[in-house]
């Protein structure tokens, strides 16, 4: 499985940004598919999933309001769209792929595999 991240940048606060995700070789019938983030100095947290089994979505509370995830009909490649940004959403932010099927909270899935990540710059 390849997970390549795209779209990542500067960008003042308030504004926008859409990331993508192009997977390939994830052909299990069963997975999910999500974005995760790291800010200097912080663990690492998740923003999103989406999960093949019945396509659920799930968010981080914090973002849910400002964030949105969606993929191509492909399941190719997923996005990420993140309005009103703040500078603490600055962060390294990865894409993540699970294999197998499960009907909890895909934030928690024990992710096998990941990008190398694309980094969001927010300033004041």
């Amino acid at each position: 499985v390849r997970l390549v991240e795209s779209g990542g940048g500067l960008v003042q606060a308030g504004g926008s940004l859409r990331l993508s995700c192009a997977a390939s070789g994830l052909t299990a019938e069963d997975y999910a598919i999500g974005w995760f983030r790291q800010a200097p100095g912080k663990e690492r947290e998740g923003v999103s999933c989406v999960r093949s089994t019945d396509g659920y979505t799930f968010y981080a509370d914090s973002m849910k309001s400002r964030f949105t995830v969606s993929s191509d009909n492909a399941r190719s490649t997923l996005y990420l769209q993140m309005n009103n940004l703040k500078p603490g959403d600055t962060a390294v932010y990865y894409c993540a792929a699970f294999s197998g099927k499960s009907y909890s909270n895909c934030l928690n899935y024990h992710y096998r595999y990941w990008g190398q990540g694309t980094q969001v710059t927010v300033s004041s």
